[in-house]
């Protein structure tokens, strides 16, 4: 395995993260704790949750993720060689559920941290991270930005000072954004220079070959700034595997959940189809293409994978052993220029 520092951190994480939305859906206890002793045995020491997890998200499973992770670390101890990461909740219809529908104000976030650790069974946490922004913009496959009143939204201050609050209690170690935008992380980097609260380590993002919107503005800022992406995604929830260009397996993610059919389109589906054509042209597993990609890019600390079966679990753990030459990057940058980021 390979380790790189979050941000500007003394952490070394893995350059995979195993990602656990599936936990508690898709898969029981066992086969998330299967997972988790898998990659801790590879190398993999950074785990990434959320409190919302699993999805789709609803009432009856939410929080089933972190206590699948919580059941494992007590069994297993030795907590203080993983980094946990988990993520508090933003505003929105499909979360009343939680809270009467969770705000990023002080208590709010108390309460998700307080709820998350307990799930998780630990006293910290590594990482905790603002799953997606208050105010309305362009995140969760909104490409385009529309602007829009976020009179009702807790401002990015308020939300950034209860963070240096928690900080503060030892309860978490570092900060983190995620879904968010060139304006916000700015605005996270310049509140924590003027009133000397914690700065951000980490931004996770979707990045894949389907959808590399970061580098329009939030590579250079992760690179100057040294806020490491956490990349999200990386298979584009499955579709860069090639699996789903002729059928649609039952048992499959976008076919199980409409919800997350952003990368179902004509224009994906034809992209794809060419990184799949690529990827065999020159030996490679189209799935370990298209990781190893996200895995080159010098502004990715982390790239988070996600796994419904072991094998598919194994087969992306392993690429980390793989290399892409120059004949292939540059097909990549081919498809690219041709088809530019047809998911967003």
């Amino acid at each position: 395995m390979q380790y790189q520092r979050l941000g500007d951190t003394d952490l070394e994480v893995s350059r995979i993260c195993l990602g656990s939305m599936t936990w508690g859906e898709q898969n029981d206890e066992r086969e998330a704790h299967e997972q988790l002793d898998y990659a801790v045995a590879r190398g993999i020491n950074f785990i990434d949750a959320a409190e919302m997890y699993p999805v789709p998200p609803r009432a009856g499973t939410q929080g089933r993720t972190e206590a699948y992770i919580g059941s494992w670390l007590e069994r297993r101890g030795r907590r203080d060689d993983l980094i946990i990461a988990t993520k508090a909740a933003g505003p929105g219809d499909w979360m009343t559920h939680l809270r009467g529908g969770p705000r990023l104000d002080r208590d709010h976030l108390q309460r998700a941290l307080d709820d998350s650790l307990r799930r998780l069974r630990t006293d910290y946490v590594d990482l905790y991270q603002i799953h997606w922004p208050a105010r309305p913009t362009n995140f969760f496959g909104k490409l385009g930005y529309v602007h829009q009143d976020d009179v009702d939204a807790t401002p990015v201050a308020e939300t950034l000072e209860a963070l240096a609050g928690l900080v503060r209690s030892g309860r978490v170690r570092h900060i983190g954004i995620s879904n968010e935008t060139p304006w916000g992380m700015h605005e996270y980097l310049r509140l924590a220079e003027r009133h000397g609260w914690p700065r951000i380590v980490s931004i996770q993002n979707p990045y894949n070959l389907l959808n590399r919107s970061f580098e329009i503005g939030l590579a250079e800022m992760a690179m100057r700034e040294r806020v490491g992406l956490l990349a999200y995604s990386p298979m584009a929830f499955g579709t860069l595997s090639g699996k789903y260009l002729d059928a649609r397996p039952a048992d499959a993610r976008i076919t199980l959940f409409a919800r997350f059919s952003r990368y179902s389109g004509e224009m994906g589906v034809a992209a794809t189809r060419a990184y799949v054509e690529l990827a065999r042209r020159h030996g490679l597993s189209p799935a370990q293409m298209a990781l190893a990609f996200v895995n080159t890019r010098p502004f990715v600390n982390s790239t988070i994978i996600g796994a419904t079966r072991m094998e598919q679990l194994i087969e992306d753990v392993e690429v980390v052993d793989v290399a892409l030459n120059a004949e292939v990057l540059e097909g990549i940058e081919a498809i690219h220029a041709r088809i530019s980021n047809p998911c967003p």
